[in-house]
């Protein structure tokens, strides 16, 4: 019996603790009953050969074991699949438009080998790509296994459709663009009078800001992105110490920017609510903006043993020395000289839109709701 031993210690292995005993006793019995049944027939015991074909008859442990476990048989179910190869594909064309970006600018920034920078950006989409699957796979397991169904999958509205347009390449191309294809297949006319649904433009939000917070905390990496391309070695960049004294307050901030774009997808013509919650988000933004460019220091570029700064101050605020970016050497002190102009101008810029949005905001706050058509 040392087949059926073994057979049975193999299926034992998948199945809950509780119930082993119980369906191995009736295994058993159904395996002894199929040797018996077979020895009658051919008037003599089984070989070893023989038995081992009644028990492939039988099936794989795995596959037996299966029968009697409780729960999805499916990783990601049928009803969750659609939802699963969404995500998967809107969540990829961002990543693979964050990788575009990222080598265009490595690109235009003139460095010494256009071709590793297109090898990193390619083995960063790869990367990033694969920890997207398998988050987003995850997420779905789990969701089958504990039958859990979000409101919105039943819950939904034609109006609120167009952003499944998200996962359309051929939209993405269109959008980029600038085409009328792109606006009719990303903004449907179909709320109100002919009017440009509200929300679609907070789900691009919503995404770019969390792949930032997926690559803030460390769960998705863009190789090459703390590099800069000299001519010989690459410089290497390392982060100042403010950016981990505001570790939490940014990644504080980015978490409640992706709640409020959320919040105006659920819904998108709560004009005045949105409003409320983007000013308080800039003003969070505002101070996040000043904090760093007080620190002074912001970047520190390696190369060989050679260190320079990227820092700046009011001083840099100089639209003479604005019109001179890029007359600057390439070697590391020129590179990190033009970097701290242009992280200056960066800042400053940002504040300054940040004051207007805050301003455009809060105005809209104090306006009364817009009427919708009976």
């Amino acid at each position: 019996m040392d087949l059926i031993d073994r057979y049975l210690n193999a299926v034992a292995a998948q199945l809950p603790q509780d119930e082993r005993d119980d369906i191995i006793a009736e295994l058993r019995d159904l395996i002894l009953s199929r040797f018996e049944a077979k020895e009658e027939e051919l008037g003599r015991a089984l070989t070893d050969d023989e038995q081992e074909a009644i028990l492939h008859e039988i099936g794989h442990p795995l596959v037996v074991a299966a029968r009697y476990r409780k729960g999805p048989d499916s990783l990601i179910g049928p009803e969750l699949f659609p939802y699963w190869l969404f995500a998967v594909k809107a969540g990829l064309l961002v990543m693979l438009a964050v990788q575009a970006i990222g080598l265009f600018v490595s690109l235009v920034s003139g460095p010494s080998d256009a071709g590793r920078s297109i090898g990193q950006a390619i083995n960063g989409f790869i990367s990033s790509g694969l920890t997207l699957v398998g988050v987003v796979t995850v997420i779905g397991a789990v969701m089958e296994h504990m039958g859990y169904r979000p409101g919105w999958m039943s819950k939904w509205k034609v109006n609120e459709l167009s952003a499944f347009g998200l996962s359309d390449p051929a939209a993405w191309g269109a959008a980029m663009s600038g085409t009328k294809t792109a606006k009719a297949t990303w903004a449907p006319r179909s709320l109100g009078r002919s009017k440009v649904w509200p929300g679609g433009e907070y789900l691009f939000s919503f995404l770019a800001v969390g792949v930032f917070v997926l690559w803030w905390i460390g769960a998705i990496h863009f190789p090459g992105l703390m590099h800069i391309g000299l001519r010989g070695e690459d410089a290497v960049v390392t982060g100042a110490p403010i950016w981990t004294t505001l570790y939490g307050a940014i990644l504080f901030y980015a978490v409640a920017q992706m709640a409020v774009d959320l919040a105006s997808l659920a819904r998108p013509t709560a004009a005045r609510m949105r409003a409320a919650g983007q000013a308080v988000i800039a003003g969070a933004g505002l101070w996040l903006t000043w904090a760093i460019f007080e620190a002074g220091h912001w970047f520190t570029l390696t190369r060989d043993g050679e260190t320079a700064r990227i820092a700046g101050d009011w001083t840099l605020l100089d639209f003479d020395q604005l019109r001179a970016l890029g007359d600057g050497t390439r070697d590391l002190v020129g590179v990190a000289s033009t970097l701290s102009l242009v992280m200056t101008w960066v800042l400053a810029i940002s504040a300054i839109s940040l004051i207007f949005k805050i301003v455009a905001n809060l105005w809209r706050v104090v306006q009364p709701e817009p009427r919708t058509a009976a």
